[in-house]
């Protein structure tokens, strides 16, 4: 008997159906209220930076770190705040080994469209832990992948230890 993999969130993407926000997706993360966090994916907002799931993840608990400065080059970012960006990425990073007990991760962040980045226009590093045996041949034949968990339900897994960081710990 066939196993099946149910993904019917992923449809709206897949189609483009995807209702498209208005405006910078991450520059509206720095002004949403924190009433609005849950629905947003935001785990945590400081002054300079904050910590978000990915709403269409390579994997789950996927996160992206994003510099408040609206630009897509990073040498338009001070040298303070790409210190703040970094030690950012490195707490949030701490935080899904502790919770999330992955056997890896991808860390980087995409430069321009040619460079992978689907928002090209606001600087974002991306987390992304990684367990073996978490990628097999449905990306490969089907152009598709399998999240093990609902975002909200890594939302909530995640969101405790975020509301605990605190901005002394990135700053």
């Amino acid at each position: 008997m066939t196993d099946t993999i149910w993904a019917p969130w992923r449809m709206e993407f897949i189609d483009g159906s995807l209702e498209k926000e208005t405006g910078c997706i991450f520059c509206n993360r720095f002004s949403s209220s924190e009433s609005e966090f849950a629905a947003k994916h935001v785990l945590w907002r400081g002054p300079q930076t904050l910590v978000m799931l990915n709403k269409f993840p390579y994997t789950n608990a996927h996160l992206l770190v994003v510099s408040r400065t609206h630009t897509g080059n990073l040498e338009d970012i001070s040298p303070e705040e790409f210190s703040v960006l970094i030690r950012t990425v490195k707490k949030a990073s701490e935080i899904i080994k502790e919770e999330l007990n992955p056997h890896g991760m991808n860390i980087g962040m995409n430069l321009g469209s040619a460079g992978g980045a689907g928002i090209t226009d606001h600087l974002h590093w991306h987390i992304v832990p990684r367990w073996v045996g978490d990628n097999n041949f449905m990306p490969v034949i089907g152009d598709t992948r399998v999240m093990p968990q609902y975002l909200e339900k890594t939302y909530n897994r995640l969101i405790v230890p975020f509301q605990k960081m605190n901005q002394s710990s990135v700053d």
